[in-house]
């Protein structure tokens, strides 16, 4: 589970184990540890985010900050995506 970065006391990772096919370059977010019903957040190819599900009901203040950020640091999350998985698809 590489974790990107941290927001505060928020993770932001991916899971190692991504479906297969693998999906779209995205990342789960979860406050402490990362957890099964983890908030989800695809990553366009423009570098926004677009909100998937909000599983783990991060308050909505709180969820638009970490994606502003999330969205000032997409190049690192594509980046570290593709040295990962090695390939990157996108959303949309």
């Amino acid at each position: 589970m590489p974790q990107v970065f941290k927001v505060g006391s928020y993770w932001v990772y991916f899971w190692s184990n991504e479906n297969e096919p693998l999906e779209p370059v995205h990342v789960h977010i979860s406050q402490g540890s990362p957890t099964a019903n983890a908030t989800k957040v695809w990553i366009t190819s423009k570098g926004k985010c677009y909100l998937c599900n909000n599983n783990s009901q991060i308050p909505e203040k709180i969820l638009n900050n970490i994606m502003r950020v999330i969205e000032a640091r997409s190049d690192e999350v594509i980046l570290k995506w593709k040295n990962h998985f090695n390939i990157i698809t996108y959303f949309c």
